[in-house]
């Protein structure tokens, strides 16, 4: 069994407005990663991935590739500690 990893990450770019969050969404129930994402007013994306490292490394791949409507210019990314229970994967507002 993998260990679970859990990672902070912020999108910039062209990441509101443009679906991304739904997109994000879509990234984790593909790889079963828990967590959440969220607009910031900054107009950056942040959001917490929890799930296998090969899980996590893939649906970032996806995202920093994003789509015909997502472009991503930069995501920073730091570990944190995972969330016991943590199953869910949500869009916050």
């Amino acid at each position: 069994m993998e260990e679970i990893v859990r990672y902070y990450a912020c999108a910039a770019g062209r990441v509101q407005g443009v679906g991304f969050r739904m997109f994000v969404r879509q990234q984790a129930l593909a790889h079963e990663i828990a967590g959440w994402v969220k607009n910031m007013p900054d107009g950056t994306v942040t959001m917490e991935l929890q799930g296998t490292q090969r899980g996590i490394d893939a649906a970032f791949a996806a995202i920093r590739a994003g789509n015909m409507f997502v472009h991503v210019e930069r995501m920073d990314i730091a570990p944190r500690d995972t969330v016991a229970g943590d199953r869910d994967f949500s869009i916050r507002y």
